[in-house]
C-alpha cells in the first residue's frame, strides 16, 4: 500500500513496515523496480530531467536525471526548487471563512490573580542570571525532597535556570528576545503567575529589568538575592523558607470548570519523518480547528520549517497586515542565513532523511499541516506573548527546546508530533506526544502518548469504521494506549457542560483533566491501496452523511476528498 496525498501527486510513501522489494506489485499495476524503505517515496511515473517532482500538490524537487514508475525517489534525484518569492506573495487573498462556534467546553484548571488560567500549579523559582542557577537547582531539589511532600495540592516544583543575564551585551538589540522569553516564562500561568525569584545581586539583568512593571506583584519576600544572604546555607535556607510559604498558598488552590476558550495550544513536531505530514501533523491541525472553534488559542510555529510553504499560508491570514508580519519573519530567516553564508537545506537531518524526507521544501509541506484550516489571525515575534484568540504564527527556531522554550512565553499545553522519536518534554505545561508510526508507539509506550500511525495502517476498506481513539484523545486526553505517568506531568481533557459528555475519571497521581473532544478527528486523504484504486479515511472514519443514503459504501462510492492542507 501506498499513500498518495494529492491527485496532482506523482511520488507517493510507502506504508508497509517491511517497505517494498524489487518486483512488488503495487495500486494501479504499479511495480516496484528496487527496494523501498517504509515512509520512502516511490515514482507513479516516469518522470523526465527537469521535471517538477509533486507531493501534497507541490512541488518538492525537480529531477536531475530520468526517474522511471516504481524507482526510490530519492534525495539525491532532486534538485531543491528555489523558496517562494517573498515579494510576490498573496496576501489575504484566501480568508478562510470561520467555523461554526462549539460552545459549552470547559476543563478543569486553575484560575490566577492575574487573569491567567492555568493547567498546572507549580512552584517556580524564576532567576535572574546564570550565577545563581546552580544553587537554585541545588535548592529546587532540597524542596521536592523535604518539603513538597507535605503540599499534596502542588504538582511540583521548577528551577527556572538559564545561562544569561550578565557578561553580555544587555542594551544589544537582540537581548530583548531572551528578556522578554524569561519574563514570561517566569510570570507562567502555571506558576499561578507569581514565581519566587532568585538573583545574585550585581548582575546586569537586574528584577526591575527583567520584570518592568510587574516586579510588584511578586511582594516581599519573594524575591531573594544571594549576595545578601551570609553563604551558601543561608542562601538555601532562605530560598527554602520562602518556598514553603509559598508552598502553602498553592495548595489551598484547587482546580475549577474554566472555558476551553482559556487553553492556549502551542503545536510543535520534532524528528518527523515521511509520515508526519499524512497522519501526526494533519490529525493535530484537525483537532486545532476544533479547538479554535471552541474560542481557544492555538500556536504553530518554526521558521525554519514553514519558510518554504509560506505561499500557501499568506493567503490564509486573516488581514492583509498579519499576512505582512508573517513575511516579516520569513524575511528575518532569509537575511539571517545571508549573514552566515548559509543554506537553508541544512535544517534537513540525517533522522528525517532516514525517514523518507527528501529536502526541508518536503519537510515544511508536511509541517505546516498542523495549522488546521482556519484563518491565521496574528503573528507574535520571537519569545513575545501572545494575546490574540484563534490561529497564531509564534516566531520560533526549529530547534525542539528552544522552539518549547519560547512557545512557553504563551503557552499553557503543549502537542508534540515525531516520526523518528524524542524524550522531549517540558516541565512547565502538559505535553502529549503523538507519533506518525505505531512502529514508534509501541518501541516507546513510555514517551508516546497517541498514535497517529493508525491513520496510515487501518484496514483499508472504506465501510469499515475503526475505533476512534485519535479524535477522542487528541481533544479528551484518552490515550490510544495506558499512558505510562511521566514525573510530575498532567494531562488535561476537555468536558461539555451540557448533554452526555461529561468528565471520565482515568487520572493518575499528580493528573487531571481534558475530558472529551467536540467530535471525532476527521481529516481525508486519498491512499493508494493494492487491488483498488484508492480509499479515503483517518482511522476508516468517514461521516455516513458523505455516503448516498447516509450509508457507508463500498471504495466506488467514496467520496472526492479535500487535499491535504500542505
Amino acid at each position: 500500500m501506498y499513500i498518495r496525498v494529492h491527485a496532482r501527486d506523482n511520488v507517493a510513501i510507502l506504508v508497509h513496515p517491511e517497505g517494498v522489494e524489487p518486483g512488488a506489485l503495487l495500486a494501479g499495476g504499479l511495480i516496484a523496480r528496487e527496494r523501498i524503505p517504509q515512509s520512502h517515496k516511490i515514482a507513479l511515473q516516469d518522470l523526465e530531467p527537469g521535471e517538477r517532482v509533486l507531493r501534497y500538490g507541490q512541488t518538492i524537487g525537480l529531477a536531475n536525471r530520468p526517474i522511471a514508475a516504481g524507482s526510490w525517489v530519492r534525495e539525491e534525484l532532486l534538485d531543491m526548487p528555489a523558496a517562494p518569492p517573498l515579494d510576490a506573495l498573496p496576501l489575504a487573498t484566501a480568508v478562510p471563512a470561520a467555523l461554526p462556534v462549539l460552545e459549552g467546553y470547559t476543563f478543569e484548571g486553575y484560575r490566577n490573580a492575574d487573569g491567567g488560567t492555568g493547567t498546572k500549579n507549580i512552584l517556580g523559582l524564576a532567576t535572574t542570571v546564570q550565577c545563581v542557577a546552580p544553587t537554585v537547582e541545588y535548592a529546587a531539589q532540597r524542596i521536592r525532597a523535604e518539603i513538597l511532600p507535605r503540599f499534596p495540592n502542588v504538582d511540583g516544583v521548577v528551577a527556572v535556570t538559564h545561562s544569561y543575564g550578565c557578561g553580555v551585551a544587555i542594551d544589544a538589540p537582540g537581548a530583548a528576545v531572551p528578556i522578554r522569553t524569561l519574563k514570561h516564562i517566569a510570570l507562567h500561568a502555571n506558576l499561578a503567575g507569581q514565581p519566587l525569584l532568585v538573583g545574585l545581586g550585581c548582575e546586569k539583568l537586574q528584577p526591575a529589568r527583567l520584570l518592568g512593571s510587574d516586579l510588584p506583584i511578586l511582594g516581599e519576600g519573594n524575591v531573594i538575592r544571594l549576595q545578601d544572604e551570609r553563604g551558601f546555607a543561608e542562601s538555601i535556607a532562605a530560598i527554602m523558607r520562602a518556598a514553603e510559604k509559598r508552598l502553602a498558598e498553592l495548595d489551598r488552590r484547587r482546580r475549577q470548570p474554566v472555558p476551553a476558550s482559556e487553553l492556549v495550544v502551542g503545536l510543535q513536531c520534532g524528528g518527523s519523518d515521511g509520515f508526519s505530514g499524512v497522519t501526526c501533523n494533519p490529525a493535530v491541525g484537525f483537532a486545532a480547528d476544533l479547538l479554535v472553534r471552541a474560542g481557544a488559542t492555538v500556536m504553530f510555529s518554526e521558521v525554519t520549517e514553514v519558510r518554504d510553504a509560506i505561499h500557501l499560508l499568506t493567503p490564509r491570514a486573516a488581514t492583509v497586515e498579519v499576512a505582512r508580519d508573517l513575511i516579516r519573519e520569513m524575511r528575518w530567516y532569509d537575511e539571517y542565513l545571508a549573514r552566515g553564508a548559509a543554506d537553508r537545506s541544512a535544517n534537513t537531518t540525517p533522522g528525517n532523511k532516514r525517514g523518507g524526507l527528501a529536502n526541508i521544501v518536503e519537510k515544511a509541506l508536511g509541517s505546516i499541516a498542523k495549522a488546521g484550516s482556519t484563518a491565521i489571525r496574528a503573528v507574535a515575534t520571537h519569545g513575545e506573548k501572545v494575546t490574540a484568540r484563534g490561529l497564531v504564527f509564534a516566531a520560533t527556531p526549529a530547534s525542539d527546546f528552544i522552539c518549547g522554550t519560547q512557545q512557553l512565553a504563551s503557552m499553557n499545553m503543549h502537542v508534540f508530533t515525531t516520526g523518528e522519536g524524542s524524550p522531549y518534554g517540558l516541565a512547565l505545561v502538559p505535553v502529549i506526544k503523538v507519533s506518525s508510526r505505531t512502529a514508534l508507539a509501541e518501541k516507546w509506550a513510555d514517551l508516546i502518548d497517541l498514535d497517529a500511525g493508525r491513520i496510515a495502517t487501518v484496514d483499508p476498506r472504506c465501510g469499515q469504521r475503526a475505533p476512534p481513539d485519535l479524535g477522542r484523545a487528541l481533544g479528551a486526553g484518552q490515550r490510544a494506549r495506558p499512558l505510562q505517568p511521566r514525573p510530575r506531568d498532567v494531562g488535561l481533557r476537555l468536558v461539555q457542560s451540557r448533554g452526555r459528555l461529561r468528565p471520565r475519571s482515568h487520572v493518575m497521581p499528580k493528573y487531571a483533566g481534558l475530558t472529551r473532544a467536540p467530535s471525532a478527528v476527521r481529516h481525508f486523504y486519498s491512499l493508494g491501496v493494492s487491488g483498488q484504486a484508492a480509499w479515503s479515511g483517518l482511522h476508516g472514519l468517514i461521516p455516513a452523511s458523505r455516503f448516498p443514503e447516509g450509508r457507508l459504501g463500498p471504495v466506488s462510492e467514496c467520496p472526492t476528498n479535500r487535499p491535504a492542507r500542505a
